[in-house]
């Protein structure tokens, strides 16, 4: 698939309903054709986009949303397994359980008119690795032996995932979440871009449809628009300059048929409230024509676009999300109507 939206609307991930099934309703009033399964960290912990992803990690230890792993005396068992698995691509040991995500089971019995595509995601390796520690609070990602493992394993749980989606529609998008790229070069990311980029690439190459990678601040774009991605996902409400200071790369990111995924309606009460499909109309305009001075035709930007939330939607009242995503499906018919 060449990933040709047209503007279409999808979600990030999470949203504040405790109830699957109604979370699963709305998506599909509103996302008909990106419809994303919602992530529900107020119906339980185990929601949390960290703890989610985190069944069967060798020596993993969850004590309410803190993730710590310990080499308990079957540690190096767990972890040959799990080499076992990603070496023959076997995933069904690392699958993500009703428990831990009831929105993906609830999205599945839902019944859908038929998507164009069906949106997934999972907490990406340099964040998981992050928030993951040892008991000394430090994070595994600096463990290299630890941060290859959990690559792997995330891997598997994508696999798991897109395979599981397929039942859905043939037609999938992974998004790999890394919100702690924002804090990418400073101290407390201290990682080399190489190992960034092995560590995204180790993931996505689970993923056999469209992958997409989502950071929702300022980040080094440049190492991310040359990574295999096919969607760049970003807060283009709050921080669409960032990504306008590397106008070549986007160019070059276009030209190879990938899209960029503009998080345009903001997930703040207050700046929800400030704003109409007009406004945020014109505000995605003013987000896109800096690329059209690169030599990139405008159509050729709205086709290759999607539209999204700034970000996820977890933290906002219900009556605030369902806003967010009635502005957004709003905003996309008026996009897409103009533009044909």
């Amino acid at each position: 698939m060449k990933a040709e939206f047209n503007c279409l609307p999808t979600a990030i991930g999470s949203m504040p309903h405790a109830d699957p099934k109604e979370a699963c309703s709305i998506v599909a009033r509103y996302l008909r054709d990106v419809p994303h399964w919602p992530q529900l960290p107020q119906r339980s912990q185990l929601e949390n986009m960290y703890v989610q992803f985190s069944e069967d990690f060798p020596g993993l230890v969850l004590e309410g949303t803190k993730l710590f792993v310990e080499r308990k005396p079957d540690f190096d068992a767990q972890l040959e397994q799990l080499y076992t698995a990603a070496s023959e691509n076997k995933a069904d040991d690392y699958g993500i359980s009703e428990k831990y995500a009831a929105g993906l089971y609830a999205l599945a019995d839902a019944k859908l008119q038929t998507p164009k595509v069906i949106k997934g995601q999972i907490t990406g390796p340099i964040s998981w690795g992050l928030c993951t520690t040892d008991r000394q609070q430090r994070g595994i990602l600096y463990d290299d032996l630890l941060a290859e493992a959990l690559a792997k394993f995330l891997r598997l749980k994508a696999m798991w995932q897109e395979r599981f989606l397929k039942a859905i529609s043939p037609h999938t998008l992974i998004f790999v979440d890394e919100p702690y790229l924002t804090s990418l070069g400073t101290a407390f990311v201290a990682i080399p871009d190489q190992q960034v980029t092995t560590l995204l690439e180790e993931v996505f190459s689970g993923i056999e449809g469209l992958k997409g990678i989502h950071c929702c601040g300022t980040t080094n774009w440049s190492l991310l628009l040359k990574t295999s991605a096919d969607v760049l996902s970003f807060d283009a409400y709050n921080y669409a300059d960032s990504l306008s200071c590397y106008p070549s790369e986007v160019k070059v990111f276009l030209e190879r048929g990938s899209a960029v995924a503009w998080g345009i309606v903001p997930n703040d009460e207050d700046a929800l409230a400030r704003e109409t499909v007009s406004s945020l109309n014109d505000r995605l305009g003013e987000a896109m024509a800096p690329f059209t001075r690169d030599g990139v035709p405008f159509k050729q930007i709205v086709t290759q676009s999607m539209l999204t939330p700034s970000c996820a939607l977890g933290m906002l009242s219900p009556d605030a999300a369902v806003q967010v995503l009635r502005l957004l499906s709003e905003l996309s018919t008026k996009v897409r109507s103009h533009y044909g």
